[in-house]
């Protein structure tokens, strides 16, 4: 009796921390509610055979809606795909927050100031620029129609996202489970005056919150008895 007491505590820990791992996804999904571009991030739970909980973290890369602003360095991707930014020590990540704006040297930069594309500059004499469908830049004096294209603001696919990393700032990484990026060539998926708000649904994280603040009390009750009755059957043995 005395072993299958302590199999059932031991059950009942690990799927209590489970449970509190889910939870902390849960939470940080919804501290992301606001965060333009952020994929919600699901933990899903998996009995096995011995009765213990597994889970494994995945990513929803359902497309969030898109908000029109008037300001002109925001920058949506209607449909799949990614953004390259590198840092100033090369690191290469990838995103879909397109909240950009007008760095060190005119550079067109993420809001942590990561460098967009392979360095896109905008003249600051510039009377106007335009982010075309196809991802290209174009400057345009006062009283010019044709405009000086500065660069193109590439996009990438991945075989399998959900192998991607998540990184800090809203940012992704490769690894051998997402594959390597693939360059989008002859698309429209770019969309300035816009930008991408998180898909986190808030009704389904409370829900999911509220669900498993019950389940992990549930089971902190089921150790309580059990550990009883274990202190109850040693005290038993003993006398």
């Amino acid at each position: 009796m005395m072993h299958n007491l302590q199999g059932i505590i031991r059950k009942s820990s690990n799927n209590a921390l489970n449970q509190w791992e889910r939870l902390g996804y849960v939470a940080n999904n919804l501290s992301n509610m606001n965060t333009k571009g952020y994929k919600s991030v699901r933990f899903e739970q998996l009995l096995s055979a011995d009765g213990y909980l597994t889970g494994e973290i995945r990513m929803d890369y359902q497309q969030g809606s898109l908000q029109i602003t008037s300001n002109p360095y925001d920058v949506a991707i209607d449909g799949a795909g990614y953004i390259p930014v590198f840092n100033e020590r090369g690191e290469v990540a990838y995103t879909r927050d397109g909240a950009f704006k007008q760095g060190k040297g005119g550079y067109l930069v993420t809001s942590d100031n990561w460098v967009v594309g392979n360095g896109i500059k905008i003249p600051s004499t510039a009377y106007r620029f335009e982010i075309k469908p196809n991802g290209e830049v174009f400057a345009y004096n006062k009283g010019d129609n044709k405009g000086k294209k500065l660069g193109t603001i590439p996009l990438v696919v991945f075989d399998n996202p959900e192998g991607l990393d998540l990184c800090d700032n809203n940012k992704l990484r490769p690894t051998d489970e997402s594959g390597e990026p693939r360059m989008i060539k002859d698309h429209d998926r770019i969309v300035q005056n816009q930008i991408e708000n998180s898909n986190v649904s808030v009704f389904g994280s409370v829900t999911d919150m509220l669900r498993l603040n019950a389940s992990m009390l549930a089971s902190t009750k089921m150790m309580k008895v059990v550990d009883d009755m274990y202190n109850k059957s040693i005290n038993i043995r003993e006398s």
